[in-house]
């Protein structure tokens, strides 16, 4: 791909397709189906974090007038051993199950244990709290440090940790990785930073609870609408945890009102199919607020322990890592990342990194943006910054020296091509942000990320109208301005008007598989099946003029919505109306694994004042600097920027996951668990990098998931330089800095 490719279309800023129907009301989101003769389901749910079901008894549930359906963890299969997915993707069936409904044992609070199906919301609600549970509470644990302790409560009495197969512990994976000779290389440093960060268990703060209605028909064909990234996942894991046949279900997507990699799964789905199926009617069912806090699935807390080694010149010599994560009472499996990208940033010929998850008496974690980066970047970028003031050079400077670039490989033994971090730090370094002089009382904070992206599974199909107007239909989910993508890309290639393409979000019986708008892949991926499919599309325009003109189709050009050939000229427009005398009906289709995944870098820049007798921090100043590789719609990487950063200061300085001994959740909703509001930020200044992915013929590089990466370490080094101690808990806010600046001054 040449880097300087120009575009005609690609890198404009067109209204958004969608955007109209959201701002107008209009839009469908998950909870906004109802069908006809449509009944309502309600989760009964654990009262308590660890215990066995000895009973369940729905008698009296069944009893009430207007209860159709009751279901419990006996109706659906034993899950077994059986994975579903690869990579870093996988999951066992045994730990997505029970998340979906108990089967015999509760691990956290507010676990599904029984549904009922009613003619009204009430009545259902009612209904379930009429299910008499009998219970034999167990001990609870919801501290990783406690759940390894000698004679802590075991979660699984039948799973062993690798490398320990003679008995049953809390921990749930662990993952080492190695490169040189770690321990020899540390003799070689003239200064060495070693340093412990924690930060808590947090939720992705999506604004739309999960909702589905589903229907199953007489000959057993299930139809389920529900708001998700990913309603091929949803399709295939339904099927997995029913026990019906994916074939036999057709899942369609409604908009979306937020998920940041916690919709990639199912909850509400597989109980909504079952109770539809015993019912004969079809079922929605509504997650309340709650409920999405207390039983879905956050990102891990972790305990992230960094030693680093540098030679006086500033090089690094060594790095050690250790990331301890909370799985909750499942495995999530957290710890592949920091095992094997904690470096990924920096040329380290030796280095070792472990990743430990652990199992707690909490939701089963799942993915939040760059899932597990942000929790081991924090420690090891602060740990950087701390060893660049012990060499008295700027932290810029240090990295510049440090940053991995083309030919480099990271733990995992991959090779770079060409990437854009030395732009971005050069970018920073460069800024006006960088060089302006700070407030009496500010601090600044700078801090670098990393995200692997991903390429998967992808299919596209464009269908031309007589009138040439091209509907472009995907599988992806669009959560980030994505329809507008494909439209760019697709105008690009067939060179007729935007107003003529017309992005669309097709159910799964419509569209050939689509992995799950997730992992920075859907402008990416998907975005390659349109530029794809679209590129056959006008192979086939030409291949149809150059039979009108009789002339070798390879002698016919097309240019500006057109094909061309000495003088003669027939237009995207022409062609299409006479699709059907000329060979019929002008449809394409591509279907893709997309190898074209390439990995994306960040730099921010953060300054902040910390009010010493309150604690409270304002973010006073805030730059954004990412590589793109091609910013298909600026407006949207900008904003993927922006989001990042806004939700990696929450969790920054305020968010985090509060339990009870007990392992209640005792913060599961937004007033006590505080998000970002628009008077907490300062405008997050972007810049967009463009360094072409090599991989893609358009040069794109995923930007969901890198922005929240840097952006706890970068706040939190300007608080400590602001109030001038050190804190090694996250989150930063009022009472924690307080205390600290108290301790201090004892």
């Amino acid at each position: 791909m040449n880097a300087k490719q120009e575009f005609e279309v690609v890198g404009s800023r067109p209204v958004r397709p969608d955007g109209l129907d959201k701002v107008t009301g209009r839009a469908r989101y998950g909870a906004d189906l109802n069908m006809q003769d449509q009944i309502y389901g309600h989760i009964l749910r654990s009262p308590h974090a660890h215990a066995r079901i000895k009973q369940i008894d729905c008698s009296q549930a069944l009893a009430m007038s207007g209860v159709l359906a009751v279901m419990t963890g006996d109706d659906l299969p034993e899950p077994g051993s059986r994975v579903l997915g690869s990579g870093e993707g996988a999951i066992a069936l045994r730990d997505l199950t029970p998340m979906v409904m108990s089967q015999g044992k509760v691990l956290f609070h507010s676990q599904p244990v029984a549904a009922v199906a009613a003619t009204t919301p009430e009545l259902a609600a009612e209904a379930a709290a009429a299910i008499v549970v009998t219970y034999d509470v167990l001990p609870a644990v919801t501290d990783f440090h406690a759940a390894l302790a000698e004679g802590a409560p075991v979660l699984h009495e039948d799973r062993f940790p690798d490398r320990q197969p003679k008995e049953p512990t809390n921990l749930a994976a662990l993952i080492t990785a190695q490169v040189g000779e770690p321990d020899s290389a540390f003799e070689q440093a003239d200064v060495i930073v070693e340093r412990t960060y924690s930060v808590p268990m947090c939720h992705q703060g999506y604004i739309e609870p999960h909702a589905c209605v589903a229907r199953v028909d007489g000959a057993g064909r299930v139809d389920l609408w529900c708001c998700t990234q990913g309603h091929f996942t949803v399709r295939a894991y339904t099927a997995a945890v029913t026990g019906l046949d994916e074939g036999n279900i057709r899942v369609t997507p409604s908009e979306i009102g937020g998920g940041f990699g916690g919709k990639t799964t199912v909850y509400l789905e597989p109980i909504a199919v079952v109770l539809s199926g015993k019912a004969g009617r079809p079922v929605k069912l509504v997650m309340d607020r709650g409920d999405v806090f207390r039983a879905t699935g956050p990102a891990p807390g972790a305990e992230t322990r960094v030693k680093l080694g540098a030679t006086r010149d500033g090089r690094l010599v060594a790095a050690d890592v250790d990331c301890l994560m909370d799985s909750g009472a499942y495995n999530g499996n957290p710890a592949g990342i920091p095992a094997f990208l904690a470096t990924a940033c920096y040329k380290l010929s030796d280095a070792r990194s472990v990743g430990r998850s652990v199992y707690t008496n909490k939701p089963k974690i799942h993915a939040y943006r760059a899932p597990s980066m942000p929790q081991v970047t924090l420690a090891f970028e602060l740990v950087v910054n701390e060893l660049a003031a012990e060499l008295g050079m700027d932290p810029i400077e240090f990295r510049l020296i440090n940053a991995v670039a083309e030919g480099d490989t990271n733990m995992m033994g991959a090779r770079y091509r060409r990437i854009g971090l030395r732009e971005c730090l050069e970018a920073a370094r460069d800024s006006d942000h960088y060089k302006s002089a700070l407030v009496a009382g500010a601090g600044r904070g700078v801090a670098m990320g990393y995200w692997i992206n991903a390429g998967l599974q992808s299919s596209a199909t464009l269908n031309v109208s007589a009138d040439g107007h091209v509907a472009v239909l995907t599988g992806s989910p669009d959560i980030g301005g994505s329809r507008a993508s494909m439209g760019l890309m697709a105008g690009e290639v067939l060179g007729i008007p935007l107003e003529h393409i017309h992005p669309q979000v097709v159910a799964t019986d419509a569209i050939g598989h689509c992995d799950v708008t997730g992992g920075s892949r859907t402008t990416l991926a998907t975005g390659q099946a349109v530029i794809e499919a679209a590129n056959e599309l006008v192979a086939e325009l030409c291949r149809r003029a150059a039979a009108e003109w009789q002339v070798d189709a390879e002698a016919v050009v097309w240019s500006g919505g057109a094909a061309h050939h000495e003088q003669q000229t027939l237009t995207f427009e022409a062609l299409a109306k006479r699709a059907g005398s000329m060979g019929g009906p002008l449809t394409v289709s591509s279907s893709l694994t997309a190898t074209s995944a390439a990995p994306a870098f960040a730099v921010h820049i953060c300054d902040a004042e910390v009010d010493g007798e309150t604690g409270r921090t304002t973010i006073t100043r805030y730059t954004a600097i990412q590589d793109a590789g091609k910013a298909i719609h600026p407006d949207y990487v900008e904003g993927q920027m922006q989001g990042g950063a806004a939700q990696g200061i929450g969790w920054a300085l305020n968010e985090a996951y509060v339990y009870s001994d007990e392992g209640v959740l005792e913060n599961p909703g937004f007033l006590d668990y505080r998000i970002p509001v628009a008077s907490d930020l300062p405008n997050i200044a972007t810049q967009i990098i463009e360094v072409a992915n090599p991989l893609h013929p358009f040069g794109v590089r995923g930007v969901g998931e890198v922005p929240i990466v840097p952006p706890m370490p970068a706040v939190a080094q300007a608080v400590f330089d602001s109030m001038g101690v050190r804190v090694s808990h996250l989150p930063l806010n009022p009472p924690a800095l307080v205390a600290a600046r108290n301790e201090q001054d004892s």
